[in-house]
């Protein structure tokens, strides 16, 4: 299975939406707690060779990254959060002294998460430990609205997969909170767990199911419609879930990663819902995501400057 290597700490990995063979890491120096910052671009080899992976570009930055988006209407623009409160457009069409194409720092503090929408596909949001989400789209160099409700950091932020104003937020405030574009404030507000949550994502195949995930160690699946009590509550992670991705593939499938350096497979509509734990990583695992173009093929990063690619089922260090 293909391992890349990089120099600094993973903190998030993304397949490309254009490219199946293709994928970006954020990474930053020091466990990202002060130094720079490196986003990779990596590829795939199509057949076997001696290099399964290989470096297509890199982009140093001055700061630390947490998170990245692709474009959904540009299959060379990447953007990149920064521990600085930047977000920095890349064009990988251009030559790498050419970027980033932009660089916009609205955030007074770190931008944590970031996310392109499947469905307006000009815009992309922004959330920062400055407690608040940004909206943003690719023709204004300053944003186009501030949503700021949450009481403490914001540490994930995603778009409904298929109502084009709808987002989802998530923080440290214990909260949960859906949001439309057209609204003055947000149209939903759930206390999803007792603990700082971390990471939340849309299932996509059913646009009223967000998933939340915290420093509980646990996964909590809701229903929008109906959010008094969650419709599974996914345990068997032993410290905090850092990051929750859902399948773009199979409607009842969860991946998740987490301080305890597993990524966990979870089939949120079974009674054993846990059906794959991986312990690839031998430091925190805090990005994972699942390739749109490609059934079952799965990436994870950590801070053990780790990047593993590998076909759900297989082993990830597997040759």
């Amino acid at each position: 299975m293909p391992v890349f290597k990089t120099p600094f700490s993973g903190y998030s990995v993304k397949f490309s939406p254009f490219y199946e063979h293709r994928l970006a890491v954020a990474t930053s120096q020091n466990f990202g707690i002060l130094g720079n910052g490196r986003l990779h671009v990596i590829d795939l080899s199509p057949t076997p060779s001696p290099s399964p992976i290989s470096e297509f570009a890199f982009f140093d930055t001055a700061d630390g990254l947490y998170d990245l988006s692709w474009s959904e209407s540009h299959d060379s623009l990447l953007l990149a959060a920064g521990a600085d409160g930047s977000l920095k457009l890349y064009d990988l069409s251009l030559p790498p002294q050419s970027n980033p194409v932009r660089s916009l720092h609205e955030h007074s503090r770190e931008v944590h998460s970031s996310d392109w929408s499947p469905t307006r596909r000009d815009s992309f949001l922004s959330s920062s430990w400055d407690d608040s989400v940004k909206l943003w789209t690719t023709d204004r160099p300053a944003s186009v609205r501030t949503f700021k409700e949450h009481a403490y950091c914001v540490y994930s932020v995603a778009w409904n997969p298929r109502h084009a104003d709808v987002f989802a937020s998530a923080s440290g405030d214990c909260t949960a909170r859906v949001w439309d574009v057209r609204e003055p404030g947000s149209t939903m507000i759930i206390p999803a767990h007792e603990h700082e949550i971390l990471s939340c994502d849309w299932n996509k195949y059913d646009d009223c199911c967000l998933v939340t995930a915290a420093v509980d160690k646990t996964i909590r699946v809701w229903d929008v419609r109906n959010f008094r009590n969650p419709v599974a509550v996914l345990s068997g992670h032993n410290y905090a879930v850092r990051r929750v991705r859902c399948s773009p593939h199979a409607r009842n499938l969860i991946m998740s990663c987490s301080y305890d350096m597993t990524v966990c497979m979870w089939n949120y509509m079974s009674e054993d819902a846990l059906i794959e734990r991986y312990d690839h990583h031998s430091e925190f695992a805090v990005g994972v995501d699942f390739s749109v173009l490609v059934e079952g093929l799965l990436a994870s990063t950590g801070w053990d400057e780790m990047v593993y690619v590998w076909q759900q089922g297989m082993d990830p260090r597997a040759p």
